[in-house]
């Protein structure tokens, strides 16, 4: 019995010991406090009713031992546009939270924001509470909120101003025999996969020199600045003829996608001017099946595929404009193509103009043709004081005047001032100055006279 008592005695020794270590381990300290990776928590612009990226923040116990955070609390409470989620548990408010020592937590953030009725974006503040041995702590939060003129699903006519941006979700539809015409400075946002759709009715993009109307995705963080893909684009089926001008295309999937044209219009289906249309996961220009444009100082590059693809026969006509590859895929600035998928089916190039073009990349070769052999239909090209990108140059006799790449030294090409800043003006020594002809048009994507001969490309660099 003795023996027994010993051993029952012992064991609550060990244990009494154990839970004393326990305790030491576990204790709390009294009086340390958190840390965190900033003071405040800024939101870029977030419009009205969308919701934003989620941001985070870092919760450090810089102690060796464990703190008990007693309470986090958003400030603002239910009414807030701001939403929490602590280390992945959702809420405005959380309780007797146990840091161990030396550790740290996330805190996610979101924000959605009602419409406010008001033309200038404004600040909209609240901040979280974090209390720890009765000692309060916080972390700001700020967002620019802005309204904006939503479009979802709806018929888009008449004028869209540039007082507020302009959000398009799904799509908007100018439908037939309808214009709609965009004021210059007009900020147009697409959400993902949305476009403005233009079916049988016109398109009229009033931009100006430094007030250019900019399509662009709905999401203002700068981690968005260069991420293609943020939308579909401006998609032309069977158009009236329209006219973009001035404008900034970036970020979409096709900037802009033109499909057939009206019978009889006795026009291009679209002329685009003086717009820049980069950054696209796939296509900037997308011309298919019998489709029209008319470009006169386009700067289209860094696309995913091609700048310019024509398939299944049309009709284009670009003066002063520069083609560019420099995107992530292995393809051609520019690729033509008469038929779709059949190659036993062509169909009519009845206008193929390049004058005065810049074709260039990080290919090769970035302008590839493939039509069908023996076509007995029309194939109308007419290429003329172009700079081109081939490996070869190539024979064909609508090739006029041309400078070829590969008869170049490396001192001898176009120079551009900074590719991956979009930036394609050139030096004086560029092989572009003064190699055009002169045609109508005047002055360059930059508002410059053109001197006589011109330039090639879309900048007369003067």
């Amino acid at each position: 019995m003795r023996y027994l008592t010993f051993v029952i005695s012992s064991m609550v020794i060990v244990v009494l010991l154990l839970t004393n270590q326990s305790c030491r381990k576990d204790s709390f300290t009294t009086t340390g406090n958190l840390e965190f990776s900033l003071d405040t928590l800024v939101f870029d612009t977030v419009f009205t009713t969308i919701g934003s990226t989620t941001e985070q923040f870092k919760i450090y116990n810089t102690n060796n031992k464990n703190i008990l955070i007693e309470e986090v609390q958003l400030m603002g409470g239910d009414d807030s546009p701001f939403r929490l989620n602590l280390d992945g548990i959702s809420g405005i408010s959380h309780e007797n939270i146990n840091m161990v020592g030396n550790d740290s937590l996330y805190m996610f953030v979101e924000v959605t924001l009602d419409i406010n009725n008001q033309i200038s974006p404004l600040v909209i503040e609240d901040s979280i509470r974090f209390r720890t041995n009765g000692l309060d702590q916080y972390v700001n939060l700020a967002v620019w909120g802005q309204d904006a003129y939503f479009h979802y699903q709806d018929q888009a006519q008449g004028i869209w101003p540039a007082d507020k941006p302009h959000v398009i979700y799904g799509y908007s539809l100018v439908d037939s025999a309808q214009t709609l015409t965009i004021e210059a400075g007009t900020q147009v946002h697409l959400h993902k996969n949305a476009l403005l759709y233009v079916y049988k009715g016109s398109l009229q993009v009033n931009g100006f020199l430094d007030n250019e109307v900019v399509f662009q995705g709905d999401r203002l963080e700068p981690l968005y600045d260069n991420v293609p893909g943020q939308y579909y684009g401006i998609y032309f089926n069977q158009a009236q003829p329209s006219i973009i001008d001035y404008a900034i295309i970036k970020n979409g999937t096709s900037g802009i996608h033109v499909y057939s044209e009206e019978d009889n219009i006795g026009d291009y289906a679209v002329t685009v001017k003086n717009s820049k249309i980069f950054n696209h996961s796939s296509y900037g220009i997308f011309l298919f099946d019998g489709a029209s444009m008319k470009g006169e100082n386009l700067l289209v590059s860094k696309n995913g595929y091609h700048s310019l693809l024509f398939l299944k026969g049309g009709r284009f006509n670009f003066n002063h404009c520069n083609f560019m590859g420099y995107g992530n895929a292995q393809s051609p600035a520019i690729g033509i193509r008469n038929y779709y998928d059949d190659p036993t089916v062509g169909s009519d190039i009845t206008e193929g103009v390049l004058y005065n073009s810049v074709i260039s990349g990080n290919l090769e070769t970035e302008i590839v043709m493939d039509t069908i052999q023996n076509f007995s239909g029309q194939l109308n090209f007419d290429i003329q004081h172009c700079f081109l990108q081939a490996e070869e140059e190539y024979q064909d006799s609508f090739y006029e005047n041309c400078i070829w790449r590969i008869e170049l030294d490396n001192f001898m090409l176009p120079g551009f001032n900074n590719i991956s800043e979009f930036d394609f003006g050139f030096s004086n020594s560029s092989v572009l100055q003064g190699a055009g002809f002169g045609t109508a048009l005047f002055t360059d994507i930059l508002g410059n006279f053109r001197n006589n001969p011109p330039d090639i490309g879309a900048i007369e660099q003067n």
